[in-house]
């Protein structure tokens, strides 16, 4: 008998779609979708030019749930979206490359950052077989993963405003960060208990 036709031929499994380029690039579509949805559903302040808006907790669930290079290429999908023209970003501005490069453009930049940092976390938190089976650890994980990217929002944010108007420290911090932090707690766990409920129902 032929030693070469008597070798069995073992095929590697097939990739879940989601882990395929093109799975990936849909996820990173339908992320930079979710965004926009979040983003639009905006309320100006009288005392600040940044809006209030759920546009936050859109891209730290995104992080979350797709992981931090999804995650990272669906936001810098989403601002060549904006910045293109598409009525993507928060109607509160003036849309496109005035509204990227405006006051708030620090926020925007920070959204990139904020999703790949929170989803790199809560995938180092998965590695851990105790954390991963655990409802209380999973969301504890993606609560610190949330507050992480959340600070990324208000770094950023709040620096490039206070450039951009030439404000002080102070005056930046209670234009851009201080009005929005009981929101933004409100938002982390939000994010953070949607996403430790779909890790649940995808393990039973």
């Amino acid at each position: 008998m032929n030693s070469a036709a008597s070798q069995t031929v073992v095929l590697s499994p097939a990739k879940p779609f989601h882990e395929t380029l093109a799975g990936q690039a849909l996820l990173a579509v339908a992320g930079s979708a979710f965004v926009a949805v979040c983003a639009r559903l905006a309320v100006p302040l009288p005392f600040t030019p940044v809006p209030l808006s759920l546009v936050t907790f859109g891209v730290l669930l995104v992080g979350l749930s797709l992981g931090p290079v999804v995650a990272f290429s669906a936001m810098v999908l989403y601002l060549i979206e904006g910045a293109s023209g598409l009525p993507v970003f928060s109607p509160a501005g003036p849309g496109g490359l005035l509204q990227l490069f405006g006051t708030n453009g620090g926020y925007l930049f920070s959204y990139p950052l904020a999703a790949a940092a929170a989803g790199a976390i809560v995938t180092l938190a998965r590695k851990s077989p105790r954390v991963d089976a655990s409802a209380t650890l999973r969301y504890a994980s993606a609560a610190v993963a949330g507050t992480v990217g959340a600070a990324f929002f208000f770094l950023v944010g709040a620096t490039w405003l206070a450039s951009y108007l030439h404000l002080s420290t102070t005056t930046a911090m209670h234009m851009g960060v201080v009005p929005f932090l009981p929101g933004e707690v409100i938002k982390v766990a939000a994010a953070a208990g949607l996403y430790s409920a779909g890790r649940t129902l995808s393990r039973s």
